[in-house]
């Protein structure tokens, strides 16, 4: 794969390897539901449609993303990254709830590694325009 100038290969490998990772995640909800639970948990109605949305949420983002580094949408992708970055935030809090203790390094990782992609898409630029916009808003 050939990185065009300007944008860094570590943020084409932050983008693929996680939209392939979320894909994975909504694909294994798919084959096998089960594994969404706690060991010994019943596979009822409402884990399959949590597994349906689980599902629909992870394959929309990763279609997402990838399509926007492909086209080099810097401001999209900025936006997705940072959605992307919220949801993973937002899951490793539930896994700190639910005491999902093992889980939540690698989501917390995730998130901050999208979080500064974002921040590096954004540019110095962008964050400036932004303050000043609150600071006189």
């Amino acid at each position: 794969m050939e990185f065009r100038v300007g944008w860094p290969g570590w943020l084409y490998a932050c983008v693929i390897v996680g939209a392939l990772l979320m894909a994975l995640g909504g694909v294994i909800a798919l084959v096998n539901p089960g594994m969404l639970l706690a060991p010994g948990e019943p596979i009822t109605s409402g884990v399959k449609v949590f597994a349906g949305y689980f599902i629909s949420r992870n394959i929309a983002l990763s279609v997402m993303l990838l399509a926007m580094l492909a086209a080099r949408a810097r401001r999209m992708l900025c936006g997705l990254m940072l959605l992307t970055a919220l949801v993973q935030a937002l899951d490793a809090l539930l896994d700190i709830r639910d005491g999902r203790y093992m889980l939540v390094p690698g989501v917390a990782v995730f998130a901050l590694v999208f979080l500064f992609g974002a921040w590096w898409l954004a540019g110095k630029r962008s964050w400036r325009i932004w303050r000043q916009d609150a600071e006189a808003g």
